[in-house]
């Protein structure tokens, strides 16, 4: 954990949280095209077919794609009638979080989907303790270990509505800024 000269933990982690279909990644996307700074992660979108939602894509900033889940994977994990790839998850998401030098790590998301990886939960933890700022969206609800990201001393977790949603990149903008002036990764 960092502290800044006060002693008080820095908040350098911030993630936002909301009912599904709230739009986090939606201010995640429009976050990423304001972003001034190198950026590494992921994000995920939903994949349709017609007005039918049948899978989860995931999307690297340095270009992989992968399904998270999808209706017509069959696998050991499923949620609903969506089967989940630990294969996937570990190569795109889990490697796309890997602290890099001085980038801030975009992590969408930490949810039930993606903790099937033991992979991705220890990477999702080696993001959050690197002096990288990272900017994801978690689980409203979720498990241990999501309440547990939730708890940390160092992240700022910020629900999105349909109130404030427009305003979050902006909001996360400053944080950022204000983050970087005051903090300085090693």
């Amino acid at each position: 954990m960092t502290s800044n000269h006060s002693g008080n933990t820095v908040r350098k982690n911030i993630f936002l949280t909301g009912a599904p279909s709230a739009g986090k990644t939606t201010v995640i996307k429009k976050l990423l095209r304001h972003l001034d700074q190198p950026a590494q992660g992921f994000y995920t979108e939903e994949e349709r077919s017609g007005d039918r939602r049948v899978g989860f894509m995931m999307n690297s900033l340095d270009g992989r794609r992968g399904y998270l889940a999808h209706q017509d994977i069959r696998s050991e994990f499923s949620i609903r009638r969506y089967g989940v790839s630990v294969d996937n998850i570990d190569a795109i998401a889990a490697e796309s979080i890997i602290p890099k030098h001085d980038t801030i790590i975009i992590l969408d998301e930490i949810g039930r989907m993606e903790c099937y990886s033991g992979q991705f939960r220890r990477m999702a933890i080696r993001a959050l303790d690197s002096p990288n700022i990272v900017v994801g969206t978690v689980a409203l609800g979720g498990d241990e270990f999501i309440q547990g990201i939730k708890n940390r001393d160092d992240i700022d977790v910020i629900e999105v509505t349909s109130s404030n949603r427009n305003a979050l990149p902006d909001v996360i903008m400053r944080k950022i800024k204000a983050l970087r002036e005051g903090f300085h990764p090693r």
